[in-house]
């Protein structure tokens, strides 16, 4: 995402400190449970405890205020200020979500488990009241103009105008957190509500992309989307529905995967902040259909990221753009470089990769790039 402000940092951080490994039995029969691993005295577990403290110095409320909004339910407190009301609303929420789940399985803190329940209880509130479809929750302002008239986002959509997605800045990232946030609450939180909202919000968005042909689809993801192909190809493992699958690789972006499948590096001057993420969601649908297209894509994104765009210490991008491959100069002269949010998902991606082929190339890059 296009400049991290300090909450989306924050919470950045702590998934990094605590997600490490993403060992998740749910769907990883040969894995084992986070919560089967303690961290004793050093830097590790002094960042597990101050993810706590700092965790709990959130507001729920306020994090939950865009989504009561939208779902027309009265907000109990304000929303926070900076992107949380200017255009991004809510999607820290989902960030959070994704945090408390992590840290409860990885430390067993009751406070942070109490706050996800509420949390979700108060989401799944949003969700019966939803007045943009069934099974929709979100915190994105909807509402807008367009061409002189008054227009709903979802609405647009749904009739085939993505031209309209640039008005919002970035609804689809700014919602994959909240899927990202509702199936982590399940996953490592066991919060069984969740995993039916996770499913509901995903009968939402198959019903939405349901209404566009290919080239609408296409245009459609040109605009930042997160990672939406990951979420619905863990839809599909949890629920074995293939309307999920099809999901998947519809949000998996041609432009992208077509050249990485075929091994043609075109990453030069892309947004580093939104392939990588995709990236996670090729190698997801390879893991669950050993498509070789989709093997082809993750391992070579992988190689062409870690091989050839990334520093010693492993981070890769500076202003949230690769550099072209003859111009790495850039991260001398350039003051903005690499960036957590793009590691954390080098990481991701590596995790998954091992799982699939354990080289241990693939151990080095992670673990130089947690250390640093």
């Amino acid at each position: 995402m296009i400049r991290s402000g300090f909450w989306g940092v924050g919470v950045l951080v702590l998934m990094v400190c605590v997600g490490a490994l993403h060992v998740r039995p749910a769907f990883y029969n040969h894995t084992f449970p986070l919560s089967d691993v303690k961290i004793n005295a050093g830097p590790f577990r002094q960042a597990l405890q101050l993810n706590v403290e700092v965790l709990l110095k959130y507001d729920a409320d306020r994090l939950l205020a865009p989504f009561l909004r939208e779902a027309g339910l009265t907000p109990k407190k304000a929303p926070y200020g900076n992107w949380e009301s200017d255009g991004l609303d809510g999607h820290i929420g989902g960030h959070y979500l994704t945090a408390l789940a992590l840290h409860y399985a990885a430390s067993g803190n009751e406070a942070c488990k109490s706050r996800l329940d509420y949390m979700v209880s108060e989401l799944r509130r949003c969700q019966e009241a939803s007045k943009n479809g069934k099974g929709y929750i979100g915190g994105v302002p909807v509402s807008g103009t367009f061409n002189g008239r008054s227009i709903n986002l979802w609405d647009e959509i749904r009739s085939g105008n993505t031209a309209v997605i640039w008005r919002y800045w970035v609804p689809w990232y700014n919602l994959h957190k909240t899927y990202a946030g509702l199936r982590d609450a399940w996953l490592y939180a066991h919060n069984v509500q969740a995993r039916q909202m996770f499913l509901e919000l995903c009968d939402w968005g198959v019903e939405i992309i349901s209404h566009l042909d290919d080239n609408q689809m296409e245009s459609m993801l040109a605009n930042e989307f997160g990672g939406m192909n990951e979420v619905f190809a863990d839809a599909y493992q949890l629920s074995a529905k293939p309307e999920y699958l099809t999901a998947a690789k519809r949000f998996s972006h041609r432009q992208l995967f077509d050249s990485m499948a075929r091994h043609v590096n075109n990453l030069d001057n892309m947004h580093a902040n939104t392939q990588v993420p995709k990236a996670v969601g090729y190698q997801r649908v390879a893991e669950l259909t050993n498509d070789s297209a989709y093997i082809h894509a993750s391992a070579f994104f992988w190689e062409t990221v870690v091989r050839k765009r990334t520093l010693a210490f492993g981070g890769n991008s500076r202003s949230e753009y690769f550099p072209e491959l003859n111009k790495h100069s850039d991260f001398i002269h350039e003051r903005q470089g690499p960036e957590s949010c793009n590691t954390y998902n080098m990481m991701k991606l590596t995790e998954g990769l091992f799982r699939m082929d354990p080289k241990v190339e693939y151990v080095d890059y992670y673990e130089r790039a947690m250390y640093n």
